[in-house]
């Protein structure tokens, strides 16, 4: 396996910026053996190595990333670790009944695996808060998405209220929306001080973390050999947890659906702007229509901030241009004027996009692909709780662990064929702008 592309993200990560620089980083520049190698250090890849250090803590364990960790997609996300169903592809995130209560379990597996991890490993609190979210309603089109979930919740079992104009504003400071449905078990990450929380736990427990290290080659010759620019990896058993990097490896070309979304983080608000602004300190809203806007509002390191994050677009190339970026911007400015004309003048201080990747049937890619690689990939833009779960499931396959969830995931067809090249990219961009019109005014 020869790596001739690597992904390139656009724009800071800016949750990483707002925190402390790191010391130096470690590369590898030598030729050295592990008993497990772990390709990826994001959600997937770093818990995959602590689901390995403890099942085999004697053992050596590897991880390479081809940057900074953080400052890749798992540093670029929104933050949000959602326990329920998030289908982007329906209208209101909901499935049939079964799978999406297999899905719960499954999501609530991979939080309590995060919650774990912080206390373990000390993160500061700002890192993972099990608060819930609110999925935001703008008009009535998108308050109807909200009640036709609520009632798939309640089929579930599942706790949720609805909230009105009144209650929205009191929590966002804005009468942008009309309603808004919350439910409690979603945990909200400062993405970057978990990631680096996770490597920092990591390290201390003896696992060998490098950056700036990408795999240029994947070789087996009685063992894996993973070459980078100027070192090399020796070890019996691999995990990949590349998500959508995995075509680069010559893996499911043609079944893997590359998208980058986009996001816009505001400077930090003085006290008389937080004043009129009003509304809780912190707080989480996806939009009720899954192609509308996600914002946040954070309070803690690096001030009070709004993060807007929208639009989606179609890329196989894994790389978008700067011109994109500025392009987008403008929708993310216009989106934060709607929403905050009391923050007029307000300018973002960070733009960046980050990369999913999702299957055409809403697959993940978790399971031995050779004989002793494992892939951990395939996160359908649910990377924070998707890719923690896939990380611990290859580990557990890889070491021989039976688990309900693993076998649900063992048990999932392969991702769908999508069509030739240019029918994908013409038909997935015309079906991305056509639903973003029509989420209307929820975008």
């Amino acid at each position: 396996m020869r790596v001739t592309r690597l992904p390139r993200d656009p724009g800071p990560a800016a949750w990483n910026r707002l925190l402390p620089d790191p010391p130096p980083p470690e590369r590898l520049e030598h030729a050295i053996a592990a008993d497990w190698l772990v390709i990826g250090a994001g959600f997937a890849g770093l818990t995959a190595a602590r689901r390995l250090r403890q099942l085999h803590p004697g053992e050596d364990i590897v991880v390479l990333e081809a940057s900074r960790v953080a400052d890749g997609p798992a540093g670029r996300n929104s933050g949000f670790m959602i326990d329920l169903p998030h289908d982007l592809s329906s209208s209101d995130y909901g499935g049939a009944v079964d799978h999406d209560r297999a899905q719960i379990e499954d999501n609530r597996q991979a939080i309590a695996f995060a919650q774990a991890a912080q206390q373990d490993y000390e993160m500061p609190a700002e890192a993972l808060v099990l608060s819930g979210k609110t999925n935001a309603a703008a008009s009535d089109g998108g308050h109807q998405h909200n009640v036709d979930f609520a009632n798939h919740l309640s089929a579930l079992g599942e706790p949720c209220e609805m909230l009105d104009a009144h209650q929205m504003r009191q929590m966002t400071g804005t009468a942008f929306y009309q309603s808004g449905l919350y439910t409690p078990g979603t945990a909200m990450l400062q993405p970057a001080m978990y990631i680096r929380g996770m490597a920092d736990g990591l390290r201390h427990q003896g696992v060998q973390i490098f950056e700036f290290s990408p795999v240029l080659a994947l070789d087996r010759h009685g063992t894996w050999v993973a070459r980078t620019p100027k070192g090399r990896v020796t070890a019996p058993k691999v995990v990949l947890a590349v998500n959508g990097h995995l075509n680069s490896f010559g893996k499911l070309r043609g079944r893997l659906m590359h998208v980058f979304t986009y996001a816009s983080m505001t400077r930090a608000l003085t006290p008389d702007e937080v004043k009129r602004l009003g509304g809780q300190p912190t707080w989480g809203a996806t939009p009720s229509d899954p192609m509308g806007s996600t914002i946040r509002r954070i309070s803690g390191l690096g001030g009070d901030r709004i993060v807007v994050r929208n639009r989606f677009t179609f890329d196989p190339s894994m790389e978008v241009s700067e011109a994109r970026i500025a392009r987008v911007g403008r929708d993310h400015d216009r989106s934060f004027a709607a929403r905050f004309p009391m923050l007029k003048g307000v300018q973002m201080e960070h733009r960046w996009g980050g990369r999913l990747c999702l299957s055409w049937n809403n697959v993940q890619v978790v399971g031995e692909i050779e004989d002793q690689l494992y892939s951990a990939c395939c996160q359908n833009g649910l990377g924070t709780a998707r890719g923690t779960l896939a990380g611990i499931l290859a580990a557990e396959l890889a070491s021989g662990i039976a688990s309900p969830a693993l076998d649900r995931a063992l048990g999932s067809a392969p991702p769908r064929r999508l069509p030739p090249a240019p029918l994908a990219s013409i038909g997935a961009n015309l079906r991305l702008r056509w639903s973003e019109r029509r989420a209307g005014r929820e975008l």
